[in-house]
């Protein structure tokens, strides 16, 4: 759950004089065609800086262009200005049609939908939506997810399956890759625990394992940030592991705070330990995605940590999953992400929308499955660049093209659209292949990682009340911060034995006890559905 409130709503009460808040009905003469003979929608959206600036540049949208004859003028922000441009764009009043790739936190969407600037639109998806109503039908959970505490469905969401449960390809997102190269340039094993794994680091640190005279080998880096790239694997070693959330659930059914639990601590000060040795990035507390990027293109690294090992240092073989480790215990642990294939606040349309009957179309039209497959992973056909797909026409199918040494998130980045969209498991084998990286890395994760995983559930995607959320992101807000400072300096400065006393009470009078009874209500509602 994201936690942070969007800041201007407070002033859209003042300013919001649009009609048609809360209700999903149109008129027929709303939805009559523009001048140039096709419906204009006004959208706002985000995309790569990889992509093209205008989206209308894009295949995908001109062949939805084509087939449903209405055309999207998009004001279009780069992924890193989205969400303040939306922000300020909501606030003014001044409100497109709808928010595509919109990115809504469920506190976002509860709050634009009590200040009337979203409406509610399960009437739409009744009368106007086949494609996605079918989705909801042969998925009923998806509807109960989406469905709010109100009763009102208020977004379309984005759903991804690619196998489920423990085996789910979400169900470890930071995964670490050592690079094997120089593990067997130095004669080294695989690490099977964390000894043995500093040992190495050691090695690669001092042996000169890229043969250039130099010390400029980078033993261990991460972003020192909830995420893909974070270290936070590591932590399953000593205990129940680290989340990007903070939140696991026992076997028992107890929702725990993981940065409190006492594995925490002694995960902390084996990397303090590893910092001690200068064997840790010195840039890893402060630097980007972009940064982060260029070492690992350069083969720096001996240990780093990302989804898939082909967007940081190729698809090559210098670099391999490195198993889970054993603690000073002999504790191994994979700790399941609470992540699913699920995003409710993908798409949401505004209450100054006029024209809701073909902007339910036109969305419609995203959940159809070959569609929902492009808007995904991108498209065929394209003469101007690389295609993810061929098309299969007399099977209906949309195939895979090998990546020949390209980066899956570039070409995505490129190419596809985002937004809402469903990928059902059912889809591999009637509308399109497995990606070839998914189906290496599932295979990868149900060899390595799925046979550690002790957690028999994880955290699901509970959608609370509005009051709930604002105590949650509220608590949030503070607590996290404190969480991830409090761990940065105890990787880089050691001292959390001492004060982990001291720390413990300061997490309690930030709210911890209130955030585990609403998170466990959650959890126990959920599961008694």
């Amino acid at each position: 759950m994201k936690t942070v409130k969007t800041a201007s709503f407070a002033a859209l009460a003042a300013i919001l004089v649009l009609s048609g808040c809360g209700s999903s009905n149109s008129s027929n003469e709303s939805d009559a065609t523009d001048v140039n003979g096709k419906v204009t929608l006004n959208f706002i959206t985000q995309s790569s800086p990889l992509a093209p600036a205008d989206p209308n540049d894009k295949l995908i949208n001109k062949r939805l262009e084509e087939k449903t004859g209405i055309h999207i003028r998009w004001k279009n922000f780069t992924s890193d200005q989205f969400v303040e441009k939306r922000n300020l764009a909501i606030a003014s009043g001044d409100l497109p049609d709808a928010v595509f790739d919109a990115g809504y936190s469920d506190y976002d969407l509860l709050k634009l939908a009590k200040d009337g600037v979203i409406i509610p639109v399960e009437d739409l998806i009744e009368q106007h939506m086949p494609n996605f109503k079918k989705v909801l039908e042969q998925s009923p959970e998806y509807k109960a997810m989406l469905t709010a505490p109100d009763g009102h469905i208020y977004s379309f969401p984005w759903i991804e399956e690619l196998g489920t449960g423990k085996e789910a390809i979400q169900s470890v997102d930071d995964l670490p890759w050592i690079n094997v190269e120089w593990l067997n340039k130095l004669g080294l094993s695989m690490p099977t625990t964390t000894e043995e794994l500093k040992q190495v680091l050691i090695a690669f640190k001092t042996k000169d394992p890229n043969g250039n005279g130099q010390a400029d080998e980078i033993p261990l880096s991460f972003i020192d940030k909830p995420g893909g790239e974070d270290l936070a694997f590591l932590y399953g070693a000593f205990g129940l592991g680290e989340n990007w959330d903070h939140t696991v659930v026992t076997n028992d059914g107890k929702v725990v705070f993981t940065a409190a639990d006492n594995g925490y601590k002694e995960a902390i000060k084996y990397i303090h330990d590893l910092y001690k040795e200068g064997l840790v990035d010195i840039e890893s507390s402060q630097q980007d995605w972009n940064t982060y990027l260029a070492k690992g293109k350069d083969h720096r690294y001996g240990l780093y940590f990302t989804w898939d090992k082909a967007n940081i240092t190729g698809p090559n073989k210098k670099y391999d999953l490195m198993p889970p480790l054993a603690g000073p215990d002999g504790h191994v642990n994979v700790t399941r992400t609470n992540g699913i294939g699920f995003d409710r606040g993908r798409m949401v349309i505004t209450s100054a929308n006029k024209k809701l009957e073909a902007t339910a179309k036109w969305i419609d039209q995203l959940y159809d499955p070959i569609q929902s497959i492009q808007n995904n992973w991108g498209t065929y056909g394209d003469t101007k660049q690389k295609n993810i797909f061929e098309y299969d026409e007399a099977k209906g199918m949309l195939k895979h093209l090998p990546l020949e040494g390209s980066a899956p998130v570039e070409i995505r980045q490129k190419t596809n659209i985002g937004g809402p969209l469903a990928v059902l498991d059912e889809y591999y084998g009637k509308y399109t292949t497995q990606p070839e990286d998914a189906t290496w890395r599932l295979g990868l994760l149900k060899k390595v990682m799925v046979p550690h995983m002790q957690a028999d559930h994880n955290y699901p995607k509970v959608f609370f009340s509005i009051d709930e959320l604002d105590r949650l992101s509220t608590i949030e807000t503070d607590l996290f911060a404190y969480v991830l400072r409090k761990r940065t300096e105890w990787y880089q400065n050691g001292k959390v034995e001492e004060e982990w006393p001291e720390y413990l009470q300061e997490l309690n009078s930030l709210g911890l006890q209130e955030w585990l009874q609403i998170k466990q209500a959650g959890y126990d509602r959920n599961a008694s559905k």
